[in-house]
């Protein structure tokens, strides 16, 4: 065998399905191509703005979409064929940025130009992410979706996070339209790659009712699903609790840790080197400790990180944090899909994953407005002593049902 098949053989093991392959394939294509924009797209909005309100309307209209229209998204997924449905998404996606690179070329690129870009693209990800959540269960066994999900966000951690920024920040240095050109020529081979999936036959869902009935008929069946419920309200409050430190965090390190931006971005760097690491070792690991057992695990570390960070003042100790961080995040993360995507029919699989979604968005936003009022009234510290306690609280409620929700498809 050569080396070359036993690496593709490590990452995607055959068991998996051909399927499967394609789909990384095609979820990595497009974290590169979302990585590059990452760093790319903020020096864009700066290069036509200095106007703080503008700069910080370019970050809320990337997340805007998914408030606004996550749940009919996830709805649309449970209609449409999921496999078009994201292809065509893509597709339009690659569209709008090709047509910003133009207003580059052109010389017409304004701020408001950016930012209509940014929605569009951010309104076409909906689509294509619901469509992409729920095409998984359908081609990868249910015993191996915590590898699958574990794999998509090692893709994710590598492609987004480490390489894809300073390639889009060298591209932007070179010519500020080859980012986004490149960005654009990444959807595109990713919805490419995307049309080789094979999907196994299913049931059409109906479609003389309203759409606004199969989004009610979603929320109705999380909430008669205790597990799927309880694990989407601990998702929302877990991430309101993060979302109150880390939006702050920036100014926590400056005044508590005295770093310069250099020193933060390498708080960035732990936790991606972290979770790295904790995404290619994930098939060990669920092999020798039952998914209830890392669930407490993940939770009972991020009660105890809060803690730890209230009280750190030395960037060596935080780094160590940060990098503790990475790894349980993305367990958690492989861990919690893994269990919603295992309980959950194939017909609600969009639906149970946009609410899912919607509720990680919205309690990291609320988490964030918190935070900022927190800080403001008690200093950087306090962020996280209110996300001690909450985050605590909630664990210590939710505790003996942790066992039943990692079980909850049997």
């Amino acid at each position: 065998m050569s080396p070359v098949r036993r690496i593709i053989d490590l990452i995607a093991p055959p068991r998996m399905g051909v399927p499967f392959r394609w789909n990384l394939a095609s979820t990595w294509v497009g974290n590169i191509g979302d990585g590059i924009a990452l760093a790319a797209g903020p020096l864009l909005v700066a290069s036509q703005t200095r106007n703080p309100t503008l700069i910080a309307a370019a970050a809320i209209v990337q997340r805007l979409p998914n408030l606004v229209i996550g749940l009919y998204a996830g709805a649309l997924a449970d209609r449409v064929d999921r496999r078009r449905l994201v292809v065509i998404a893509n597709v339009l996606r690659a569209l709008v940025i090709a047509g910003l690179a133009a207003t580059i070329v052109t010389g017409r690129v304004s701020i408001w130009a950016v930012l209509t870009a940014l929605l569009l693209v951010g309104v076409a990800e909906q689509f294509a992410d619901s469509g992409t959540r729920a095409v998984i269960p359908m081609i990868v066994p249910k015993a191996d979706l915590g590898i699958a999900s574990a794999r998509s966000m090692a893709g994710y951690l590598v492609a987004n996070e480490l390489l894809g920024p300073p390639i889009g920040a060298f591209l932007f240095a070179v010519g500020m339209v080859l980012p986004f050109g490149a960005q654009a020529a990444a959807v595109l081979l990713g919805a490419w790659l995307f049309t080789r999936i094979e999907l196994p036959a299913r049931l059409e869902a109906p479609t003389q009712q309203h759409i606004g009935h199969d989004i009610v008929e979603g929320l109705r069946w999380i909430r008669h699903n205790r597990a799927i419920r309880t694990l989407s309200l601990v998702i929302f409050v877990f991430n309101l609790t993060w979302g109150a430190p880390w939006g702050i965090l920036v100014l926590w390190a400056q005044d508590r840790l005295g770093v310069d931006a250099v020193g933060f971005g390498l708080l960035s760097t732990a936790v991606g080197i972290g979770g790295v690491l904790a995404v290619l070792g994930y098939d060990r690991l669920e092999r020798r400790v039952s998914l209830a057992t890392l669930m407490k695990a993940c939770l009972t570390l991020e009660v105890l990180l809060h803690l730890a960070l209230a009280f750190t003042t030395h960037l060596v100790v935080a780094l160590s944090l940060m990098f503790v961080f990475g790894c349980y995040a993305f367990v958690w993360g492989s861990v919690s899909n893994a269990v919603r995507m295992r309980a959950t029919p194939d017909a609600f699989q969009g639906r149970v994953g946009s609410v899912y979604f919607f509720g990680m968005t919205t309690g990291l936003l609320v988490g964030q407005f918190l935070g900022g009022l927190i800080a403001t009234k008690w200093g950087v510290a306090a962020p996280f002593w209110f996300a001690f306690v909450g985050a605590g609280v909630t664990l210590a409620l939710v505790w003996r049902q942790l066992d039943h929700i990692a079980h909850t498809e049997a």
